[in-house]
Order: structure tokens, then sequence, then C-alpha cells
């Protein structure tokens, strides 16, 4: 079967996301920062314009990490937090909610380090990921915050996938339509 791909315009940069399949019935545009500089920063800096006043953001591991590390490089070098897939050696007092996301056919959890959760505490939170789909990802990082005691002052991502775009508390810069088998767009 030759490969589809759907063209999207994302702050000035053209760029073709070649479309997988998720079921039998269902495609979706597969959207990849990793290795691509000039994509995640013209993202960071439209997000940084377009988001509330934060104290740190949280991202969840692994495509929200470029974003993240670049809003808080052009912010100033601001610390970000991050919201791993695994508990590592170095982590303390870890807190730790499960979560199930489109692109994984498993049950995964989320684990922050206990200093990262105390940083937190009665601070304004900025949650950032890549794509935003079935929100699964950010309520389990709204999880995460709460359980911290920090204050969630935003969600943001680049793209907001099917119905994520319809939300009112997300703020994205582009819309991503999910697709049917043949690829064709489901708006």
């Amino acid at each position: 079967m030759e490969q589809k791909y759907y063209h999207m315009n994302i702050v000035g940069c053209e760029r073709d996301l070649p479309l997988c399949p998720l079921n039998e019935h269902l495609m979706i545009g597969a959207f990849v920062i990793f290795g691509d500089p000039e994509l995640t920063t013209a993202c960071a800096a439209e997000l940084l314009r377009r988001v509330p006043a934060y104290d740190y953001i949280i991202t969840a591991e692994a495509k929200g990490i470029p974003l993240a590390h670049e809003m808080a490089r052009l912010a100033g070098n601001q610390r970000y937090l991050l919201a791993r897939k695994g508990p590592k050696l170095y982590m303390r007092h870890i807190l730790d909610v499960s979560v199930h996301s489109i692109t994984t056919d498993r049950e995964q959890h989320l684990y922050v380090d206990g200093e990262d959760a105390a940083r937190m505490k009665g601070k304004r939170i900025l949650i950032v990921d890549d794509v935003v789909s079935t929100g699964e990802s950010l309520h389990a990082l709204e999880t995460l915050v709460n359980e911290a005691g920090g204050i969630i002052c935003g969600r943001a991502c680049i793209l907001a996938e099917g119905e994520a775009a319809d939300r009112s508390d997300l703020v994205y810069l582009e819309k991503l339509p999910l697709f049917d088998a043949a690829g064709n767009p489901l708006d």
C-alpha cells in the first residue's frame, strides 16, 4: 500500500505528515518534532505568545520534551518539569499516575520526582505537549500537578487532534483531523 500524507502549514513551516493506521477504520497523522529544530522553535515561540503567565512548564516523556525545552529556553532558560514513563534510580518520593494514550496499546504510568513535585506546590503550572487527542495524557499530567499542589494555569500543544480542537481550555496552533481508512480527513 502506498504511503499517504497530510500536508500542513504550522506557523509558516510546511510539513507532510505520514498517515498511520490506528485500527482498520481509522488513521492518524504522525507528527514528530524530534530532529526538527525549525518547527520546534517556531511552534515554541508562537505558543509563548498565546499562553498565560506561568511559573513552570511540565510535559510528559517523550515527544513533548523538545517543545517544553525550547519554550523554556526562549522564555529565558527557565527550568521545566518532566513526567517520565518510568521511575529512575535518582528519583525520590515519586508521584505516580496511570495513563492510556491513543498511540499506545496498554496502560502506562507517569512519574514525577519528589523535588519537582515540591517545586510545583502553589505555583502556576503550564501543561505542554506536542499533540492532544483523547486528552488522557493531559489528564494524567493534570492529576500529577494537582497531587503536587500546583495550580494549573493553562494547557498548550502544537496540534489538537480530532475532538481535542473543541476544547475551550486548550491553546493550540493547528487542528489535525483524524482520517478514515482511505486517508480522507474526518471533519
